[in-house]
Parts: structure tokens; C-alpha cells; sequence
């Protein structure tokens, strides 16, 4: 294998790992207006997810630092490009962050209606626009000859891109659900089951259109497997969130999570950005790379620093592994 090979994979399992971390993120935080029935539910949902959030999101900086580095033709055309929405995506992530710690500063019920709305909105707005970026780059991009972006924001809105973001938003909220059912006790258990249900159910629907448009359009192959491991394991998922087989059915879906973004990388590869304007202006994961001596120290830097981030990761999860509910959040005075 190639080293330019290698490191596509490995940025493509760094931004699979997100979308499944970051994932059931975005789906709390829009559980926290669709499912939390009081600000004391919402407080139970938000501190699922306090522990880890921002861990999650040493996936996306790692992700897209990894493409900078090993790929600069791919990120510079990528988020020259997406620009708008990009922006719009790290807005929303900064302003989230920031309405996790500044929520609970202050008692006035105004003040945290606000974060509270914030947490709602930027966390959906991200979960929808990542499918529509992801769509819009398997779908391919007016790129010319000199490897540059040559379209503007409208260019990235089809149909089959707004499907896709469709589609990242309720199985993102699904695989929130499933997380939130496995991690609280009592009454919201049970709810987010139920909801879990019915969102699992939507995408299932939109998993069926996004993957099959996918695999005719842009598939191959090596995609078709994975669009196949996707839909059994969302359909498996919502058989064991039914049965109460929550452990498994937040595994399963983080698999359909997985899955679905193995696919989108299976369709691209061998290219990185495919052209709409032309074919042979498509950028390749060859053509795009870094120099093979920049490539091997990444790739020695990584060997050493990916087990590290997974260990303290795995550690963080273990010691925040307890389900809480309504009972573990004190009177607020």
C-alpha cells in the first residue's frame, strides 16, 4: 500500500470516528428540545454528553489538520469550497461549547431558555449541513483544471445533497436517542426509547433513498458491502432498542454510522474531490498528497500519538459509564 493510500484511509476512519462520537452529540442536543419535557430533563440529557463532548471533538480537529497536512490540494480546494457552510458548522460548534458552560452560570429562567435554544439549534444546523457537505463531495464539485473551486455556495444544493443532510440530522438524533436511552434511568428511559423508535424508523427510510442514490450514482464495488452492513445494522438497531437492548442497539448504531461513511469514502477513492466540470480536473488521492517524506513522518507521529488519544478516550467513557436521571440533579436554589 502506497503511503498517499494510507493516509486516505486513516482520514477517512479519523472523520468516521467523529461522526460517530460527535454524532449522538448533535442527537442530545436536539433531544433536548423533542424529548426533555423541563429544564430538569434537559439538564439529565446535557450531562449524558458533559463528560465527553469536548473530546469528541479533538476527532474533528485531528481530521481535518490530518487533511491539511497529507492532502493540502484536497483541503485547500475542500474548504475554499465549502467555505459558507464550514463556517456556518464551526459558528454553531463554538457557540455549543460555549452554552454548555455558560448555561448554568446563572438562575434567571431567561438566560438558560436562551443556551438552552442555542444548544437546540447548534447542534441540529451541524448535523444537517455535514450530510449536505458529504453528499455535495461524492456527488462532485465544479473543480478546473488548475484544482481549484470553481462554483459558488448554490453549487452545493441538489436534491441528493439536501437528502443527505437530511439524512446525517435524524440518524445523528437516532443514535443520540439510543445513547440517551442507554445512559438515563426512569421516565426519559423509556421515552427515549420510544423516540429513539420513531427516528430510527424516519431513517431507515432516508437510509433506503441516500444509500441506494448513492451506490447508482457515485458506488462501486467496494461501497456496495457497506451500504448493506449500514440498513441491516439500523434495522438490527431498531429491533434491540424495541427489546430494550440498549448496549447493543447504540453499538449497532454507531455501526450504521460507520458504515455509511465507509461507504462515502469506498465511492470516492481513488479520488479525493471529484470534478463535476470535468473528470480528468477530479483531484485523486495520488495527485493531491503530500511528499513521501512528509508522509512518513506523519505516519510515525501518528503511530505513536493514536493510541494515546483512543486509551485517554476509552478512560473517559469508563469512569463516566453510569446512567443518571432526574434524581441525581439537585433543587436549583
Amino acid at each position: 500500500m502506497h503511503l498517499h493510500d494510507f493516509w486516505f484511509l486513516l482520514i477517512a476512519v479519523l472523520w468516521t470516528g467523529y461522526f460517530f462520537l460527535e454524532g449522538f452529540d448533535f442527537g442530545i442536543g436536539v433531544l433536548t428540545k423533542t424529548l426533555a419535557e423541563d429544564r430538569t430533563e434537559r439538564r439529565v440529557l446535557i450531562n449524558t454528553i458533559g463528560p465527553v463532548w469536548d473530546g469528541n471533538e479533538v476527532w474533528l480537529i485531528t481530521a481535518a489538520g490530518a487533511t491539511f497536512a497529507a492532502f493540502p490540494d484536497w483541503y485547500a480546494t475542500l474548504f475554499s469550497g465549502f467555505y459558507l457552510p464550514l463556517l456556518a458548522i464551526l459558528v454553531c460548534l463554538i457557540v455549543r461549547g460555549v452554552a454548555f458552560e455558560y448555561r448554568h452560570k446563572r438562575p434567571e429562567e431567561r438566560w438558560q431558555r436562551n443556551w438552552e435554544n442555542a444548544i437546540f439549534w447548534c447542534s441540529l444546523l451541524p448535523a444537517f449541513l455535514w450530510g449536505v457537505a458529504f453528499a455535495a463531495m461524492v456527488r462532485g464539485v465544479p473543480i478546473g483544471p488548475d484544482k481549484n473551486y470553481s462554483g459558488d455556495v448554490l453549487d452545493l444544493i441538489s436534491p441528493y445533497t439536501l437528502l443527505g443532510g437530511l439524512f446525517t440530522l435524524v440518524l445523528f438524533t437516532f443514535h443520540g436517542a439510543v445513547f440517551a436511552a442507554l445512559k438515563t434511568t426512569g421516565d426519559i428511559r423509556h421515552r427515549a426509547r420510544a423516540h429513539a423508535t420513531r427516528y430510527g424508523l424516519a431513517a431507515l427510510v432516508l437510509a433506503g433513498a441516500f444509500l441506494a442514490w448513492t451506490q447508482a450514482d457515485s458506488g462501486n464495488g467496494r461501497s456496495l458491502p457497506a451500504a448493506v452492513i449500514a440498513a441491516v445494522a439500523l434495522l438490527a438497531a431498531l429491533v434491540l432498542n424495541r427489546t430494550g437492548r440498549e448496549g447493543w442497539a447504540f453499538a449497532l448504531s454507531g455501526v450504521t454510522v460507520v458504515a455509511v461513511f465507509a461507504m462515502v469514502f469506498l465511492a470516492l477513492f481513488p479520488d479525493v474531490l471529484p470534478s463535476s466540470s470535468d473528470p480528468a480536473w477530479s483531484l485523486t488521492a495520488a495527485g493531491s498528497a503530500s511528499s513521501p517524506y512528509t508522509l512518513k513522518i506523519m505516519t510515525w507521529v501518528a503511530g505513536f500519538m493514536t493510541p494515546v488519544i483512543l486509551a485517554y478516550q476509552a478512560w473517559t467513557y469508563w469512569v463516566f459509564r453510569k446512567r443518571i436521571g432526574t434524581q441525581h440533579i439537585p433543587a436549583a436554589h
